[in-house]
């Protein structure tokens, strides 16, 4: 009996002290973590008027979906210290269209970016959807950027310049920056939904360059100018009826769809000037295949809350006349505080005898009739958090 007892002793005090070891544990602060995780955003909502829609010239008011002076998008980014100078990374980003609060880029998630990659003194690798070099190298001497008038209205690929299961570097060292990115299968949505949507994707068994894209880019930025150099290729694939269709009609994997851009930025007294081409070798175009898209604009802070943005844009073809469109856009921004600003912004395209691209990238539906101009008027506000 007096064998059972101490037994029972014993296991009570195993329980307390087990109880008790708990009880500090539940009152001790977790160590610091090394990890963060962010959610992000913005939006940006206006209602635009644009005149000479269609054959029957009238106009058209909406509120555009793609974009207002930035796309609306919803984000998580974070990072983990790996120790050693070595961290995890990763974005999930999502485009949205907040005149119907439904997802961008084809109803994608997580559409805009995706991925996940190392970072160390060296650089950054990622894998995943991810922008092209083409789009990164151009984020400076743009200066209206993705809005809804804007280098997206003729070439609606620039703004869009993702790719799908891709993986990429960049590495940034003394203002040097270089970039370099290859896509496995580039783009699975279908052109319906999305506005740079190819139906291309990829990653086939029996052919090693169906839809498969690439990218690099060299840029150099100083404190007062900065210049780059990049370059995109998408590659169709190869299709097997008359209804299996390749947006672009890049509908053999030997076609390619490639862009070359070069730019350039300079900062004067708080003011800051950006000029571009983008040279456009498009095999799925049989009648215009090749084209040149320049850009020049500048940007300058009226006061410390006003700010006037402007750019002229030009795209032309090397083998057809008669065919070119050109841009006019102006843009005036006021910082209602550091993440809330009101704007208004008016575009104005000519359009030669055979071109009818609408000055809108706001949403499909709004292309004049061939040789027909087009003016644009924009009002909005737009909030990042």
């Amino acid at each position: 009996m007096n064998k059972t007892r101490r037994i029972r002793r014993l296991g009570c005090a195993a329980l307390v002290g087990t109880a008790a070891a708990f009880a500090v544990h539940a009152q001790t602060p977790p160590a610091a973590s090394a990890s963060s995780v962010n959610l992000y955003g913005l939006i940006d909502v206006g209602v635009e008027h644009v005149n000479n829609v269609g054959a029957s010239g009238s106009g058209l008011t909406r509120m555009p979906s793609n974009t207002g002076t930035l796309p609306s998008r919803l984000g998580f980014r974070g990072s983990e210290d790996l120790g050693g100078g070595l961290r995890a990374v990763f974005t999930l980003e999502m485009g949205i269209a907040p005149d119907q609060g439904t997802l961008g880029q084809g109803g994608r998630g997580f559409g805009r970016q995706s991925f996940v990659g190392l970072q160390g003194g060296w650089g950054t690798v990622s894998a995943g959807r991810q922008y092209s070099m083409i789009f990164l190298s151009m984020l400076d001497a743009d200066v209206i950027g993705p809005a809804v008038y804007a280098l997206g209205s003729l070439d609606s690929y620039i703004p869009n310049a993702r790719a799908d299961n891709s993986l990429a570097y960049r590495g940034t060292f003394s203002g040097l920056t270089v970039g370099a990115e290859y896509s496995f299968g580039r783009d699975a949505v279908n052109a319906g939904p999305s506005p740079t949507g190819t139906n291309c994707a990829g990653e086939s068994a029996t052919d090693s360059r169906a839809c498969r894209q690439w990218s690099a880019m060299v840029k150099y930025d100083s404190a007062v100018w900065g210049a780059a150099l990049a370059y995109d290729r998408q590659n169709g694939r190869n299709t097997t009826s008359s209804t299996d269709l390749v947006f672009g009609n890049l509908n053999s994997s030997s076609k390619s769809d490639s862009r070359l851009g070069v730019n350039g930025y300079v900062k004067l007294a708080g003011a800051k000037l950006g000029a571009g081409l983008i040279r456009r070798d498009n095999d799925g175009d049989a009648a215009k295949p090749r084209s040149n898209l320049w850009y020049v604009g500048a940007s300058y802070p009226i006061t410390g809350n006003l700010t006037l943005d402007g750019q002229y844009l030009r795209l032309s073809y090397k083998s057809v006349n008669d065919a070119d469109s050109q841009m006019l856009v102006a843009r005036l921004s006021y910082a209602l505080s550091k993440r809330t600003s009101i704007y208004t912004q008016v575009g104005h395209i000519r359009n030669d005898r055979l071109a009818a691209v609408s000055v809108s990238g706001g949403a499909a539906g709004s292309n004049p009739a061939a040789g027909a101009s087009q003016t644009g008027f924009n009002v909005g506000v737009r909030h990042a958090f």
